[in-house]
């Protein structure tokens, strides 16, 4: 079983919630997180312990261009962002490294598996 991790404690926040329930993760990552495969919702750093919040179902998976998201996917990734050059620079942040409008984005949409 694979983890979909997050690092940001906003994201943790959301998906305590379950207000989350996308993520836009770069390049294709179609084949570690194909659709219908179950996951781990974890959160923490990378090389430290992680969170285990819950597990969770991989509904679809979109591949676009930074350009080419969605408000829709925009909402589910994170309410707060508003617009998709606005999740770049957020990105450039996190990842340390120079982003465009044209590079490429997995778009997974997931959903929490309820009781054991």
């Amino acid at each position: 079983m694979f983890a979909l991790n997050f690092q940001s404690r906003h994201h943790e926040d959301l998906l305590i919630t379950r207000t989350k329930n996308c993520t836009v993760r770069l390049g294709d990552v179609r084949e570690t997180y194909p659709e219908s495969s179950i996951v781990w919702v974890t959160f923490g750093k990378r090389f430290t312990p992680r969170k285990k919040l819950y597990q969770a179902i991989i509904d679809k998976v979109l591949i676009k261009k930074f350009s080419q998201l969605s408000s829709e996917d925009l909402i589910h990734q994170n309410p707060g962002i508003k617009s998709a050059e606005e999740l770049r620079v957020f990105f450039e942040q996190l990842y340390a490294r120079s982003i465009t409008m044209d590079d490429h984005v997995s778009v997974i949409y997931f959903s929490e598996i309820i009781g054991e």
